[in-house]
């Protein structure tokens, strides 16, 4: 029988590895240390619905470097396939005001398919020769903090794994915790009282930079 396809969960290590990609033999996460990971897969290269993908991480880069961010694609296709397509975008193809897109983050050759097992991107249900979209958002210290699936027909909002990259950083430096369709900027949640002092407390010496909507439900300022 097959051993069941297990991925890594939230609040895991990273599986590590070492991989032949467009830029070269990675090792993860030594490569990465010190660096939040934004690693997807994707089914295929000369695809639509990847190219648009492509296309739009790479033109959003800067802004995940910004955030101290690497990139890092997948697929089960050779180097070979990874290089011709990833030039055929910078030199063919234009989707909506995107260009010229040159794709510099590295993209894993997985013909061996052993990292996509070792992250549970490959759902037979799904395909048995072509990786799921998945979205594996990993932190600093290689643990898995985020995890989103995508169908292979659908192709996935990189504003929101952006949103969510910010959402986690700031929560991590805050100590803090983000609403619904939160954005940079907005109120943020304080996390709940573990006390019924505390509890009392809180609603009876709020501070100004406060709004108290219950004992439980306290939102503050946007910390800077």
């Amino acid at each position: 029988m097959e051993q069941p396809i297990r991925l890594p969960l939230i609040g895991e290590k990273a599986p590590t590895f070492e991989a032949e990609t467009t830029q070269g033999l990675i090792r993860f996460p030594d490569d990465f240390k010190g660096h939040w990971v934004i690693f997807f897969s994707h089914p295929a290269d000369f695809t639509p619905v990847c190219t648009t993908e492509f296309m739009t991480f790479a033109s959003m880069q800067k802004d995940f470097e910004e955030l101290n961010c690497k990139l890092l694609g997948l697929s089960i296709d050779s180097t070979y396939s990874h290089i011709a397509w990833l030039r055929t975008i910078k030199e063919k193809i234009q989707y909506k005001d995107l260009k010229d897109i040159e794709v510099t983050f590295p993209v894993i050759s997985d013909l061996t398919m052993d990292v996509s097992r070792a992250f549970g991107m490959l759902q037979p249900a799904a395909s048995t020769t072509q990786a799921v979209r998945a979205v594996f958002m990993i932190d600093p210290e290689a643990t898995v903090r985020a995890i989103l699936y995508y169908p292979l027909s659908t192709g996935r909002n990189m504003d929101e794994i952006k949103r969510m990259l910010v959402a986690m950083q700031l929560s991590d430096k805050h100590d803090v915790a983000t609403p619904a369709n939160w954005q940079p900027g907005d109120d943020v949640i304080v996390p709940p009282p573990g006390s019924c002092g505390s509890a009392k407390e809180r609603v009876e010496n709020a501070s100004a930079d406060t709004k108290v909507l219950d004992w439980f439900m306290v939102l503050k300022s946007c910390p800077k």
